[in-house]
């Protein structure tokens, strides 16, 4: 697999006090075709999927993976798809003579908002204008439609490679319905200063500790029931991080800020702005199901800017 994936996974190894998380998630909801309660997305991919691409063929049989055996293919980074609930993977090779391989994996989320979550993931490389959101870097392309996360890699740099990459993911996302919407907990995060490249969802406090670390526990109380997006802000010469997160009840929300501000900024309040060690500021505020919670910020006046801003319905 793609580099990123297991350089993140480095970060999340240091987490491993988040495994037993991680095992309670896997059961949280596990869907099959077979079940009743939903359809295939593969079953309508599968067998229309491409057999040549340019000079490449596929080469036969294709391979699935399903969640306990991911781990057999992607070695140390399996732990990434199983936070956003990977329900199957399908793995395609396309060889050609004297070049390298491409290889395809389309990876069946639970959601389409899980779909989206696996991209965000990893958000190097340039816009390339196929499916719901794409990014494409040297050798690899990646992307997200409907449920269906695709990475599509070669093995070595080559002529071609890049035409065929983007020609077979083009061809791919093209089979597969859009997801028709996406998470509503992204309208919260304000318009102005938002990098919009880097937003990043999730639900599983694994990821959040890949991208920013706050404590050795779920501090957050992040689990199945809760939706979270954690984004960069500049305005004119301030930065900061907000996070967003929203719960399934008032109370779960009411708890997690009263953790948080306890073992994070004990010396804070909600809503108020508290200088750290480090001369950076961060503050946290709930308004009913929503907690925001900025982190990072160069001044008392952008975190208590954003923490309103994200509770009284953002505005993307």
């Amino acid at each position: 697999m793609h580099l990123s994936f297991k350089q993140a996974a480095g970060v999340v190894a240091l987490v491993l006090v988040l495994a037993a998380v991680l095992l309670v998630w896997r059961g949280r909801g596990r869907l099959t075709a077979d079940s009743g309660d939903i359809d295939d997305p593969l079953a309508g991919v599968r067998d229309r999927l491409p057999q040549t691409v340019g000079a490449w063929r596929a080469e036969a049989p294709d391979r699935e993976y399903d969640p306990d055996s991911i781990f057999s293919y992607i070695d140390g980074a399996g732990e990434v798809y199983l936070a956003f609930d990977m329900q199957r993977c399908l793995s395609r090779r396309y060889n050609r003579p004297g070049g390298p391989a491409l290889v395809l994996d389309l990876f069946v989320m639970a959601t389409p908002a899980d779909a989206l979550g696996v991209f965000t993931h990893d958000l190097d490389g340039e816009p390339a204008g196929i499916g719901e959101d794409s990014r494409y870097r040297p050798g690899w392309l990646c992307f997200w439609q409907g449920r269906l996360y695709a990475s599509i890699y070669a093995e070595a740099e080559a002529d071609g490679v890049r035409e065929a990459v983007r020609q077979l993911g083009a061809a791919t996302a093209a089979l597969v319905p859009p997801a028709g919407t996406r998470p509503p907990i992204l309208a919260a995060l304000p318009a102005p200063g938002l990098d919009a490249g880097r937003i990043r969802y999730f639900h599983h406090p694994v990821i959040l500790s890949a991208h920013y670390f706050l404590a050795n526990v779920n501090l957050l109380r992040l689990g199945p029931g809760t939706a979270a997006v954690l984004a960069d802000y500049r305005r004119g010469g301030s930065d900061a991080k907000l996070l967003v997160v929203e719960y399934a009840t008032v109370t779960e929300a009411e708890r997690a800020v009263t953790d948080f501000l306890a073992a994070y900024l004990p010396e804070g309040q909600a809503g108020a702005a508290t200088r750290l060690e480090n001369d950076r500021w961060a503050g946290a505020q709930r308004a009913d199901r929503r907690l925001a919670v900025v982190l990072e910020a160069s001044d008392a006046d952008t975190t208590e800017a954003l923490l309103r801003e994200s509770l009284s319905g953002g505005g993307q």
